[in-house]
């Protein structure tokens, strides 16, 4: 009898259990927790990329009342490369990386446009930190309209949160090219790493991200060396680009986005900018778009930040974003930068440049402009691993 009873006990335990369980997965599946454990998984990733304004929260950027249109001149791209000495297939390469976009310009006309898994023409990618470029373009023209006094202001002058903390006294623009200074782990392996736990807090929790930052420690003294850190494109969403745009223009990103960029050039689709859980734009990141609409973006700023005669983004800040002075901000063998790259306004600079110039990032986000011929490469890809070595 006594052993029945504890049978009947543990099958009713069990089956609590078992309960509990489904219940916890399927509130799992409904939460915003869901889609900060999935975001990486081989199995959604490429979906996630492909749409996430599905994923998190995003706020809707208008396309223009007109279409700034591409000329076409198909041509077929070259079946091999070459690299470290040898020749290697391109095709191979497009199948690794698991491109999901691949889009070439020149001089105006689409040469080659071809979308792989489940993409098309009309899939808004998303950016990651290829974003922090357009976020720098936003800021030009601020200053230029004289929202932002000027960018050696100290960043606690525009924003009040982190007014007594350390990046209180970072100017605006070595945050902008990477030179603030201050201690954050970069490592995307690490679960725990700042820029991990940032994301997890804001996307998942709903966390401000300026308590974060506002809690930051210092390496070294601002300016004086290029240490590439998402948390210098942040602030209270993210550093340079949500709080000191929304404190200096008084509109949230994405619409300041749509009324000074993508509608002056003319996108052909809308976009969408994610944001977090506090329903701040997250600025480095995140800008979902058509490869083309990038490809417009890419475009203006090759023809001098001129559309069909007018000045969209001013050309002095342009010219200053990808030519960088500061010996930190060298490309090539440097002491004072942790990367090979150059880098400007959140532009890279690639060794021994001839004018060109990129936007880039992590998990395979790539857009670089060679000035000279006026060429330009979009691709979107979702690799299988992402090294520490990779630029966000």
């Amino acid at each position: 009898m006594i052993r029945r009873r504890l049978i009947r006990v543990a099958v009713w335990s069990l089956a609590a259990l078992v309960l509990l369980a489904a219940a916890g997965f399927l509130w799992l599946r409904q939460s915003p927790y869901w889609a900060g454990i999935t975001l990486f998984s081989e199995s959604h990733r490429v979906e996630n990329f492909r749409d996430m304004g599905r994923v998190f929260p995003a706020r809707t950027v208008p396309r223009g009342e007109t279409v700034w249109a591409f000329d076409h001149a198909p041509q077929p791209l070259p079946d091999t490369y070459t690299f470290g000495g040898q020749d290697r297939s391109l095709a191979a390469f497009l199948d690794r990386t698991r491109t999901t976009g691949l889009l070439v310009v020149h001089r105006g006309a689409i040469t080659h446009e071809e979308y792989r898994l489940g993409a098309d023409e009309t899939s808004p990618f998303t950016s990651w930190s290829a974003a922090k470029s357009v976020l720098s373009a936003l800021i030009g023209i601020a200053v230029e309209e004289g929202h932002i006094a000027s960018i050696r202001d100290p960043i606690g002058q525009y924003v009040p949160a982190l007014a007594g903390s350390g990046y209180g006294v970072v100017p605006i623009e070595d945050a902008l090219t990477m030179s603030s200074g201050m201690a954050f782990d970069e490592d995307y392996d690490n679960p725990f790493s700042d820029i991990n736990m940032l994301v997890w807090r804001a996307m998942a929790m709903g966390q401000p991200v300026e308590v974060m930052l506002a809690g930051l420690g210092r390496l070294r003294d601002p300016g004086t060396c290029n240490d590439y850190i998402s948390s210098d494109s942040m602030a209270p969403g993210l550093v340079l680009g949500l709080v000191v745009l929304e404190a200096a223009t008084g509109a949230p990103v994405a619409e300041d986005l749509a009324s000074r960029l993508w509608g002056p050039t003319a996108a052909e689709a809308d976009a969408s900018w994610s944001t977090d859980r506090t329903g701040r734009e997250c600025a480095p990141c995140f800008l979902n778009a058509t490869l083309r609409d990038n490809a417009r973006f890419g475009r203006l700023f090759l023809d001098g930040g001129v559309r069909d005669g007018r000045q969209i983004v001013p050309a002095d800040w342009l010219h200053a974003s990808v030519n960088p002075t500061d010996a930190q901000l060298q490309s090539g063998q440097n002491p004072a930068s942790n990367r090979t790259f150059g880098y400007g306004y959140q532009w890279w600079i690639p060794k021994e440049p001839q004018g060109d110039f990129a936007a880039i990032g992590v998990w395979g986000q790539s857009a670089p402009a060679a000035a000279g011929p006026k060429t330009m490469r979009f691709a979107h890809a979702s690799p299988l691993v992402a090294g520490k070595g990779m630029i966000p």
